[in-house]
C-alpha cells in the first residue's frame, strides 16, 4: 500500500518518528512537510535526532494566517495527490496541516487515517479543536490514544473505523528516553535534577493577548524572587511578542530564557524537572509518562485524564492559581497505563488489515 502522512510541527515529528519505521516494514511511505514548524530547532533538529527521513514533499509553507496557511497548504497537497495517487493519507494530532491534509484527501475520496483521534477540550475558541473535529468527521480510520477519545466520537456518532489503539507518544518516549539521559543539558545549563522549573508557551491565547502573556511573565519573575530556578525555552511565536509588549529584557534578568531545544535536550529538561509549566497538549501527556507534575496555563485540556489521575492540574494565567500550584501541588501518587503501549504497532497491524480487505 502507498501511504502518504502530512506533517508540519513538532509534535507531529515526534508522532511520525516510531509509526513511520513500523509501516515502512510493508508499506511504501511517502511524506510530506509542509514547513508550519521551519526554524532548525523547531524542525530540522527532530528530523536528524529521530533518524526521520528527508520529506518527499517539502512546501515551506511557513507562518501566516490560518486562512491563508491553511488555503495554501491545500492546494500544494491536492496537487501531490493528484500527482502521487496514494491509497491512503495518514496525518496527525490538530495543526492546520493536519486539517488540510484531511480536506485535500477527502475531496479526492483518498482513505484518511488520523492519528490522534477523538480528542476534545470542548473550546471552540482553540484553532485546533475545529482541525480536530473536522478532521476526525472527515476520517475513514480513527486511531484513539485512551477510551476518552472514543467516547467523544461516539457522542458526536462517528463510530465507524475507530479504534483504541493507545498512544505514539508512548512509543516514541519508550525509544527515545534512555538515549535522552545521554545529553549533556543540566550540565550546560548547571542545572541539578529536580531543583528547577520548566516552562514552555506558545499558544495564541497566552502569547497574542498582551495581558495573559504580562500576567504569566510577571508571575515568573515572582516565583524566581521566590527563590524558584526557571528554564525557559522559548518559542519563536512567544519570542516576537515578549519583545514586542517590552517583556524581554525584564524576563531574562530573573529566569533562564533559552532557544528551543531539540528532542533529546527538552526530553532530558523535562524528565529532571521539579514541575513543567505548559500550554502545549503534547507536554502535559510527556509529563505525565514521565511522572513529572504539570501545571496547565490553560482554562481546558483535552488530556482531561492526566487531571485525572492528579497529575495535572489547570491554572490558566491567574497568578494565585499558578504560584498556588507551584507551591503546593503534588501528585497523589495514582498513575494508570492510561496511554497504553506499543500504538504504532497496533495501528500497522490495523491498516495491514485494510490491505485484505481492499
Amino acid at each position: 500500500m502507498k501511504i502518504i502522512s502530512i506533517i508540519g510541527a513538532r509534535p507531529q515529528f515526534i508522532k511520525y518518528a516510531p509509526l513511520s519505521k513500523e509501516l515502512r516494514k510493508t508499506h511504501q511511505d511517502m511524506l510530506i512537510h509542509t514547513g508550519q514548524h521551519y526554524d532548525y530547532n523547531m524542525n530540522k533538529v527532530f528530523f536528524d535526532e529521530l533518524g526521520i527521513p528527508a520529506p518527499n514533499y517539502n512546501l515551506g509553507i511557513g507562518s501566516g494566517t490560518h486562512a491563508h496557511q491553511t488555503g495554501d497548504m491545500l492546494k500544494a497537497i491536492e496537487d501531490i495527490l493528484i500527482k502521487e495517487k496514494p491509497d491512503m493519507v495518514m496525518v496527525y494530532g490538530d495543526t492546520n496541516s493536519t486539517l488540510a491534509g484531511a480536506l485535500a484527501s477527502a475531496k479526492l475520496h483518498i482513505k484518511i487515517a488520523h492519528i490522534e483521534a477523538g480528542l476534545r477540550s470542548f473550546d471552540k475558541s482553540m484553532p485546533e479543536e475545529i482541525n480536530r473535529i473536522l478532521t476526525d468527521h472527515c476520517s475513514d480510520l480513527l486511531f484513539c490514544p485512551t477510551q476518552t477519545a472514543i467516547d467523544n466520537l461516539t457522542k458526536e456518532n462517528i463510530t465507524k473505523g475507530v479504534y483504541l489503539t493507545g498512544d505514539v507518544m508512548v512509543d516514541a518516549l519508550n525509544a527515545n528516553k534512555e538515549i535522552a539521559e545521554r545529553s549533556d543539558i543540566l550540565e550546560k545549563l548547571e542545572l541539578k535534577s529536580k531543583q528547577y522549573l520548566v516552562v514552555t508557551l506558545h499558544r495564541a491565547s497566552n502569547t497574542d493577548i498582551r495581558e495573559n502573556l504580562e500576567n504569566i511573565a510577571n508571575v515568573l519573575m515572582g516565583l524566581s524572587k521566590m527563590g524558584e530556578t526557571i528554564i525557559f525555552p522559548v518559542h519563536p511565536r512567544t519570542m516576537k511578542y515578549l519583545r514586542e509588549y517590552n517583556l524581554y529584557d525584564n524576563l531574562r534578568e530573573k529566569i533562564m530564557l533559552i532557544e528551543p531545544l531539540g528532542y533529546f535536550e527538552f526530553l532530558k529538561l523535562l524528565n529532571h524537572s521539579k514541575r513543567v509549566l505548559t500550554d502545549s497538549g503534547g507536554i502535559q501527556k510527556e509529563a505525565y509518562i514521565l511522572k513529572v507534575p504539570c501545571i496547565t496555563l490553560r482554562e481546558n485540556t483535552e488530556w482531561v485524564e492526566t487531571i485525572a489521575d492528579g497529575w495535572n492540574v489547570l491554572a490558566g494565567t491567574d497568578k494565585e492559581k499558578i504560584i498556588e500550584s507551584v507551591l503546593h501541588f503534588n501528585p497523589n501518587n495514582k498513575y494508570s497505563d492510561i496511554f497504553g503501549q506499543e500504538a504504532c504497532e497496533k495501528i500497522a497491524g490495523i491498516i495491514e488489515e485494510q490491505t485484505y480487505l481492499r
